[in-house]
């Protein structure tokens, strides 16, 4: 259960990627499933080199920061469809990564990587773990929320919302679009780099079926925490992320076969999709808000 917990917050970090460009700039980037394994791979393969991880971690970041801004200038400069900007980019990213790697599996046990000092210390799978594990992606989202309520973010919700209006306005949507595309597969790519030190190794194909993952944890958090608010949508997203994970674990401790963890995934995003609309989840909102203003009269 612990390890369950630990995966789900380091998987929290693509769920925040996802929510930049899915639910923020309303773009549907697949480039995650690609960038998400190049972060891995650049950063496991200068740890096997001898660079320092917390080094090779940024590296791996900055890797998924260029392949997400690849895909934004498909689209915007090069007047591709968004769906297929991001598909040509993942599909690239395949043999890219190969090509990084020199193999298809690259293993770390051996090497000093960021989770070594909590290995060796019998920390992970201890709540120790759980908690520091918290507490970063808790920071992270602390920043993003900062970042999007600055002028700049703002300026990248009003291009998810309302493109053409905010141009009207002198905005460069083509720069906002592409930075947070950036950005997004940039936490992705970090989420990759340290998912691979945790596990042990990058494989090339890590990063298959992650955009369910990601749209997942989105789905599920919002379902239940809502989207009023940034700071609400981003709590939802690392929540959705930690439930699904304890999702899929229930699962396979019932003895469902690893096999179907796709199809799993697929049937939750359907799930979340379709409960909101046919369920008690459409009535939360406004129970909530019930329940607020019955406080509000009582106190």
């Amino acid at each position: 259960m612990s390890g369950t917990l630990e995966l789900g917050l380091l998987f929290a970090i693509t769920a925040l990627g996802v929510y930049l460009t899915f639910r923020v700039l309303n773009f549907p980037d697949l480039t995650v499933d690609g960038s998400f394994t190049t972060g891995a791979a650049v950063a496991a393969s200068l740890i096997v080199g001898g660079v320092p991880a917390p080094l090779a971690t940024l590296a791996g970041t900055a890797s998924g920061a260029v392949a997400g801004a690849v895909t934004g200038l498909l689209y915007t400069k090069g007047r591709i469809d968004g769906l297929l900007a991001g598909i040509l980019t993942m599909i690239a990213l395949w043999s890219i990564n190969l090509r990084i790697m020199g193999k298809s599996n690259v293993p770390l046990l051996r090497e000093d990587t960021v989770m070594t000092p909590l290995r060796e210390g019998g920390l992970l799978g201890s709540p120790v773990a759980i908690l520091l594990f918290a507490v970063g992606v808790f920071l992270l989202k602390a920043l993003i929320d900062w970042f999007l309520h600055t002028d700049l973010g703002l300026a990248i919700q009003a291009t998810g919302n309302n493109e053409q209006m905010i141009r009207s306005f002198g905005v460069n949507t083509h720069g906002t679009t592409i930075l947070t595309l950036a950005l997004s597969n940039a936490l992705v790519a970090l989420s990759g780099a340290l998912i691979a030190q945790y596990q042990g190794f990058a494989d090339v194909s890590m990063g298959i079926g992650l955009i369910l993952v990601g749209l997942a944890s989105v789905i599920i958090g919002q379902a239940i925490f809502g989207t009023r608010t940034v700071i609400l949508a981003t709590l939802g997203v690392i929540a959705g992320a930690v439930l699904y994970r304890l999702v899929i674990f229930f699962a396979l401790a019932a003895g469902l076969n690893p096999n179907d963890m796709k199809l799993i995934s697929a049937v939750l995003v359907v799930a979340a999709l379709l409960l909101p609309r046919w369920g008690f989840l459409k009535r939360l909102p406004k129970l909530r808000f019930a329940a607020a203003r019955g406080y509000g009269k009582a106190a």
